[in-house]
């Protein structure tokens, strides 16, 4: 989780991408709480990789230090000075990397429900896709194991879309070939890839097998942001496994159309909340619509009609545009 996320800005300018709520919590929380739900086994370690420590500071790190204690882990945090790919990023972790373990890019969430394959020495987690020559996808042979993987294939090649998440059963194995990656300077796209080291793996005859995840849901740029809260905010309406809206909501004149959030201490006044809205801590939403949109924390809303908007922390907006992107600590009023 090392990058800047420039295709979210101007909200991912003061909150790292990965920290930006999603129905209620930062997308790494959710993405690494449902990779524990699915793999359904005692978490030891959860290995954090972090970009520059001015961006990435003592407030990230003991967020995540929070949410590995919550999973009886204990967290290791890890830097990537500078962006040189998938594969040097897991090499900054290297310490860590022992064992079995889930490699994954903290910016997506998934909806998955299946059991490890023990025959497999490796699982790369797929969804099936309409428009596979958009992504980078998998080969498989007539024992259904992955035998290549396909940049954005010009030509079919199977429509099973590799969505950036990975199990191992000894990841050691695969430190090792991502060591001779770097050893050797072999570049793809101007950095030191993953794929790289994982075709070494099915060089030695190591197997790969699919999982294959029911939801991928992204979380690059505000548009797909915004789908992806409204799709999580279904599903966890359905599940009936966390409370959406918070007790201490303040309600004046209020109609909240459900699925919503709705965080700590908010107060609501001639307001309509939802569907598909998530509300922050600490919020005033006063004379207002809000549907189809994320507001983060501690931000005052004033005579809005909201459908698709995505605002920061600590605003301030009064007045009547609809499809809004706003940043931290602006006022418009």
């Amino acid at each position: 989780m090392a990058g800047r996320g420039s295709r979210l800005r101007p909200h991912s300018l003061t909150v790292p991408k990965p920290l930006i709520p999603v129905a209620g919590q930062p997308i790494v929380h959710r993405l690494v709480k449902d990779i524990v739900k699915v793999l359904d086994q005692p978490i030891e370690e959860i290995a954090f990789v972090l970009g520059d420590p001015a961006w990435f500071g003592e407030e990230v790190v003991s967020s995540l230090e929070d949410l590995a204690r919550g999973l009886g882990a204990k967290a290791s945090i890890y830097r990537q000075d500078e962006p040189l790919g998938t594969g040097h990023a897991i090499m900054c972790a290297k310490d860590s990397l022992s064992g079995p373990a889930v490699i994954a890019y903290a910016d997506t969430l998934i909806r998955a429900n299946f059991n490890l394959d023990p025959e497999a020495d490796a699982v790369i987690w797929v969804k099936q896709v309409d428009e596979p020559e958009a992504y980078g996808v998998v080969k498989l042979n007539e024992k259904q194991e992955i035998v290549e993987l396909v940049e954005k294939p010009k030509e079919f090649v199977s429509d099973l879309a590799v969505i950036g998440i990975y199990y191992f059963k000894d990841v050691a194995i695969l430190k090792e070939q991502l060591q001779y990656v770097l050893d050797n300077n072999i570049i793809n796209g101007g950095e030191y890839q993953i794929n790289d080291g994982i075709k070494g793996m099915m060089a030695n005859g190591k197997v790969f097998k699919t999982g294959e995840v029911s939801e991928w849901m992204d979380c690059g740029n505000k548009t797909v942001t915004l789908e992806t809260n409204t799709r999580m905010l279904g599903f966890l309406k359905a599940d009936g496994d966390e409370q959406l809206i918070s007790a201490s909501t303040k309600q004046d004149n209020a109609n909240i159309i459900e699925p919503c959030y709705i965080g700590e201490n908010v107060i609501l006044k001639n307001a309509t909340i939802g569907p598909n809205a998530s509300i922050g801590n600490n919020c005033v939403i006063e004379d207002s619509i809000v549907k189809n949109s994320l507001i983060q924390s501690n931000t005052t809303i004033k005579n809005a009609n909201l459908d698709e908007a995505m605002i920061g922390n600590h605003v301030k907006y009064d007045g009547d545009f609809t499809k809004i992107s706003i940043g931290d600590y602006t006022i418009m009023e």
